[in-house]
């Protein structure tokens, strides 16, 4: 019966205007009437019991928006960052989808499913080869999760591509049954040059997500079209060169992330596994081997 329930949701949704219900829930995330802003957030506080005492603002009175709510932000020391200068954070508050070693070039999206780095990636074969044999960890945010994506490790952002796609849901569900799935929807791809070598942490849009944010792109919106977008960062005034823990971007509703590093530099802690729940800035492992 679960199987047959699942495959009923995937198929509503190959069916269904992904496009169109994610544009009309990005205007009505972002409706200013207090009387309507207020009665979305109050629901969605009740619903998934969020933790308002790590909020900086006031919920609802300080938001203009259920949007400018679900990308809060919060209170300063709510998530401590792992301070060993080797660790490796958590970008995210969310659940491990999936983490480990590459196999060659095929990274793991559930049991018995993987997608390779050049689909992923959206790129040419030498940079991707980068990655071959590295390690991967895939992060869900959950609709309740913080929303905020911040840095995994010090480093220097040096090129970010959008690639359009479809809108698929994220949640456990659909990643257990579509083939491909994070190389199907779309992505804003953020390279960074680190003390440990390269390293891509990635935004996988979906269903409802009505947009992606970063310092350096603005709100991207999703978008029909199969070219892929290089992000002009020269016209960003802002700081390319990020600590840990530094802000990355927001997600204006829920989705993934996927973080990837090159061989032979980071060891996973022990235990991390597919369905454990994170905190932004804990420690996911460590580097093993640092550039010279």
């Amino acid at each position: 019966m679960a199987v047959f329930i699942a495959q009923l949701f995937l198929l509503l949704q190959r069916m269904m205007p992904k496009r169109l219900i994610t544009a009309i829930v990005h205007r009505l995330a972002r409706i200013r009437v207090r009387l309507i802003k207020d009665f979305l957030i109050r629901s969605f506080v009740k619903f998934y019991e969020v933790n308002l005492d790590e909020v900086r603002k006031s919920a609802p009175d300080g938001f203009t928006s259920f949007n400018d709510f679900f990308t809060r932000e919060l209170e300063r020391g709510s998530r401590p960052i792992d301070s060993s200068d080797l660790s490796i954070v958590s970008p995210a508050d969310g659940i491990i989808s999936a983490a480990g070693s590459i196999k060659k070039n095929a990274v793991l999206q559930a049991k018995g499913i993987d997608y390779s780095l050049e689909e992923l990636l959206a790129t040419d074969l030498d940079e991707a080869q980068r990655y071959y044999d590295g390690s991967f960890a895939t992060i869900y945010l959950a609709p309740f999760n913080y929303h905020r994506v911040h840095a995994p490790l010090a480093g220097e952002l040096v090129a970010a591509r959008f690639v359009p796609g479809s809108l698929f849901s994220v949640n456990p569900t659909t990643v257990s049954f579509i083939r491909g799935l994070f190389t199907r929807n779309e992505r804003l791809i953020c390279h960074f040059r680190t003390a440990a070598g390269p390293m891509v942490l990635i935004f996988v849009g979906a269903l409802n997500v009505g947009s992606i944010t970063t310092p350096w792109t603005g709100e991207i919106r999703p978008r029909k079209g199969n070219m892929v977008e290089n992000i002009d960062l020269q016209s960003s005034s802002q700081a390319k060169t990020v600590n840990k823990g530094d802000l990355l971007g927001w997600f204006n509703m829920g989705s993934t992330i996927i973080l990837l590093l090159p061989p032979g530099v980071c060891d996973w802690r022990s235990g991390l596994e597919s369905g454990e729940a994170l905190r932004m800035g804990e420690a996911l492992g460590r580097i093993v081997q640092l550039k010279t």
